[in-house]
């Protein structure tokens, strides 16, 4: 009998921005504008497997089937607050050696801009890697100095990050933002 294999094979990352009266609507609506809106959604840890490949959204959400169990890292903050500038990130660190591990951060919150969260999440994820890796580094020390001890050690080969920001709406609607790693099986 074969047997369902919940290792992930590829894995896009996505994002959207949602403004409604009520917050879940919000919600739903930033999911539409990440395209994962039509799965069920089955939030999952930080472990990106081993050979996973990362592929391009758009490839990602045309493999998507409506209601189907749809596992993803997702990060998401919401605010009624007029100008209040929230954030979502996902970050990821794949490792040079197909057969290891990588890892899969995120991040969440208030008053950081894009570039801010981006370095945040990307060096979470790295870190996370570099600390299983063996990788000798000062976690002092600024994240663009560490990214190159990372990629020097040659046992890093890439990291990106997907960030969504925006500013409380000026009415007071709920704005709500989501950033996520979408998992697929297939």
């Amino acid at each position: 009998m074969d047997r369902l294999s919940l290792v992930p094979k590829e894995v896009f990352l996505t994002r959207g921005v949602g403004r409604h009266r009520n917050r879940l609507q919000s919600f739903e609506l930033a999911l539409r504008k990440a395209g994962i809106e039509r799965g069920n959604l089955v939030r999952v840890s930080s472990i990106l497997p081993p050979g996973c490949r990362v592929i391009p959204r758009v490839d990602g959400l045309a493999k998507l089937e409506h209601g189907a169990i749809t596992f993803c890292v997702l990060a998401e903050a919401s605010t009624n607050e007029p100008s209040r500038l929230v954030s979502a990130g996902i970050g990821l660190a794949q490792p040079a050696n197909g057969q290891q591990y990588g890892y899969i951060s995120e991040h969440h919150g208030f008053g950081m801009n894009e570039d801010r969260v981006g370095d945040m999440v990307e060096d979470m994820a790295a870190t996370m890697l570099a600390t299983t890796l063996g990788i000798e580094f000062d976690p002092e020390t600024a994240y663009d100095e560490r990214k190159q001890i990372f990629r020097m050690s040659g046992k890093i080969v890439r990291t990106n990050s997907c960030v969504q920001t925006a500013e409380g709406d000026k009415k007071g609607l709920w704005t709500t933002v989501v950033a996520s790693a979408v998992m697929l099986l297939q």
